[in-house]
């Protein structure tokens, strides 16, 4: 009777007549305890750095699954001169014919059984796991660290920070999954290869129908109503006076339960189909706008000087509005410089009560810097110099507030503007609201206009109302009880 042990040295005798195999063997042994351990850590979640998980997932990973098919394919296909012995299709056959010899047959299926099952079991794990870690935040945000890192800041500041990213890039069925791999593998090479775009393009043609996405948690059905909206601003003088301007949005109806659509999200009621055609890649030049109403008629707005070959150009098209034709940039926002400053002072990261602070901060954060590091050592050399010139006194006796004012200021740079990608400040335009003559202004202006010569609303009521406008107290915010600061 031959011995469990005879099996197990059969098996590394197979191993050791061939090159290929006995590699694979060598590797796969050593993978494979460093593997399990890691696979484990990082399932508890111990280590969270993403480089951690790209040497599990991406390369002793990939390191043991070629050390057991190159144990496989060695075996069976690259033995040495002498035979394999107990695992050649010769010997199993003749065992499995010889009822003498079927101990010996029971032996080598049990441990050909044990083996795959445990080896489907950390392949099934690393898959699993590798799965996931590819679907992380921390993947899809740190670990092309320079490339992404202006996204991943703006995504950390966002309203939607606490949403995967592949919540929205990707989203539920296989055939955006299978794309958004597909891609993901290429942008790989293209930071391997340093070919990458500098800045990283708005992905206005790549990501899913908008409506399929942003639908999953902002539901029509449910818009209503009207928004108290209330933005801070500080001004350019001494004590960086605080003005409000307060609207009143008129949010609206999607038009759905029998409500009738109204306000802003009139743009996406379903009796309202709004298609526009646009010269450039952006979509920012519009030039014609069509309007099909529920009896099926239409209404044309169009520029009368836009060449009718426009749409044939390579970066224009033709698109159906829907949420990210106004939301462009509903996660990844980069503020203007003055609104960035706003940010930080009305939360007290840069101190209102020091003087001229709104002023002289926008003047160092706009000039140019050849890097990140270079920009925080100028915006505190240049500061604390004019601070120092200018009242010394406020240093000597304050200077933990200018260093504080300082971090500020470099925060709300450093959140924007990032040298290294050669993004500045308005570099991304946002869609949302209608600055320089952009976002609203592209459909709502006195260009477009039917052959009747009507064009499309300009009136500010339609979407909003403006019960204040830059001022430092405003009473309606005293007759409706809301707190000054």
């Amino acid at each position: 009777m031959v011995k469990f042990t005879d099996i197990v040295k059969a098996f590394a005798s197979g191993i050791a007549q061939s090159r290929l195999s006995l590699v694979g063997a060598i590797v796969t042994t050593v993978v494979a305890p460093v593997l399990l351990v890691s696979v484990i850590l990082d399932i508890q979640g111990f280590i969270t750095n993403p480089y951690f998980g790209f040497v599990i997932y991406l390369i002793l990973g990939p390191l043991f699954i070629a050390g057991l098919v190159m144990v496989f394919v060695g075996l069976f296909f690259f033995r040495g001169r002498e035979a394999v012995g107990l695992f050649t299709y010769e010997y199993l056959k003749e065992q499995f014919t010889d009822a003498t010899k079927f101990t010996k047959v029971q032996k080598i299926i049990f441990l050909s059984v044990f083996l795959t099952i445990l080896n489907i079991l950390i392949v099934t794990l690393l898959s699993y796991s590798g799965y996931h870690y590819s679907e992380s935040v921390a993947f899809c945000g740190q670990f092309c660290h320079t490339v992404m890192n202006p996204e991943y800041t703006a995504y950390q500041n966002s309203p939607h920070s606490r949403v995967k990213c592949v919540d929205c890039h990707i989203g539920e069925g296989a055939k955006w999954f299978v794309k958004a791999k597909l891609s993901g593998v290429r942008q790989l090479f293209a930071v391997a290869f340093n070919t990458y775009s500098r800045p990283i393009e708005t992905p206005v043609h790549g990501l899913r129908p908008a409506r399929e996405t942003c639908e999953e948690c902002h539901r029509p059905e449910f818009f209503h109503g009207d928004r108290l909206y209330i933005k801070d601003k500080f001004l350019e003088d001494e004590h960086n006076t605080h003005v409000r301007t307060v609207l009143l949005l008129k949010v609206g109806s999607g038009g759905y339960r029998g409500m009738r659509a109204q306000g802003i999200h009139w743009h996406v009621a379903p009796e309202n189909r709004i298609v526009y055609r646009h010269a450039d890649y952006q979509r920012e030049a519009i030039y014609e706008v069509r309007l099909t109403k529920p009896d099926g008629t239409q209404i044309v707005f169009r520029d009368p000087d836009a060449p009718e070959t426009a749409n044939a150009s390579s970066e224009g098209g033709e698109r159906v509005m829907d949420c990210i034709d106004c939301h462009n940039r509903p996660t990844h926002v980069f503020l203007p410089p003055g609104e960035a400053l706003d940010q930080k002072l009305v939360t007290g990261e840069i101190p209102a009560s020091l003087p001229y602070i709104k002023r002289e901060a926008l003047k160092v954060i706009t000039a140019d810097y050849p890097s990140t590091e270079e920009a925080k050592n100028q915006i505190a050399t240049r500061l604390r110099a004019w601070y120092k010139a200018n009242y010394p006194d406020l240093v000597e006796r304050n200077a933990p507030l200018l260093e504080q004012a300082i971090r500020g200021v470099q925060h709300a740079y450093t959140e924007n503007v990032f040298p290294e990608m050669r993004i500045g400040w308005n570099t991304y335009k946002n869609f949302l609201g209608h600055r320089d003559d952009s976002g609203c202004f592209r459909c709502h202006n006195e260009t477009l206009a039917t052959d009747a010569g009507e064009t499309i609303s300009m009136d500010c009521q339609t979407c909003h109302v403006i019960l204040a406008e830059d001022e430092p107290n405003p009473p309606i915010l005293r007759q409706l009880q809301c707190p000054a600061e």
